[in-house]
């Protein structure tokens, strides 16, 4: 039950940040790519692949050099586990982490005219995929005229955590460093270092 508040109170914080941040006038939106490491783990056993996404957000500027803002994240990863010759069969039977959502509060501070250091948090949705394929799938498949093997998937709610570092290369463009911990339902954890490009506007 405390869970499920938590997911509800980050969520309503975050819609309730995203309406009121435009609003003031030392608001500023900004939208960047980002890639880096990503690092699955189930039940203790972690496999690494590549993540890709894209982030956007409004930072609203404080007293001090302090700002605070909210973040929105769609990615996506090629982290899969793979389990072969399943009961002997020559099947194969894989999980792979699928699309990733977040909305995140920021709060950080400037350390010189150009860079910032911020910490933030938030809920994250994940999707995992599962697909089981091979010689004795393909055989109903033939028998039933269809292909493509088995395959579902899930989603799985979690909360993230982050710190990162910002510098900025002129008045629009920025680069960051920043890295996730995002811990999910069903014994799923995931650690992510991401390198993004950004615009601000």
């Amino acid at each position: 039950m405390q869970e499920f508040y938590m997911k509800k109170f980050a969520i309503a914080g975050a819609a309730a940040a995203l309406f009121v941040v435009p609003a003031a006038a030392n608001a500023q939106a900004w939208v960047q790519a980002e890639s880096g490491v990503d690092i699955v783990s189930v039940e203790g056993e972690s496999n690494t692949g590549f993540g890709y996404g894209v982030s956007a957000g409004y930072d609203l500027a404080l007293a001090g050099g302090m700002f605070v803002g909210v973040q929105g994240t769609f990615a996506d990863s090629d982290t899969k586990r793979c389990v072969r010759d399943v009961m002997e069969a020559g099947d194969k039977a894989c999980l792979e982490a699928g699309r990733d959502v977040a909305a995140l509060l920021r709060f950080g501070t400037a350390i010189t005219s150009q860079s910032k250091l911020y910490v933030m948090a938030g809920y994250a949705n994940a999707r995992a995929d599962v697909t089981y394929d091979g010689p004795s799938v393909e055989a109903i498949e033939d028998e039933l005229g269809v292909n493509g093997g088995i395959g579902a998937h899930g989603d799985l709610d979690g909360v993230r955590l982050g710190a990162g570092y910002e510098y900025a290369l002129n008045d629009k463009l920025f680069v960051k460093t920043e890295y996730r911990y995002t811990n999910y339902e069903n014994d799923f954890s995931r650690h992510a270092g991401v390198v993004a490009l950004g615009a601000r506007f």
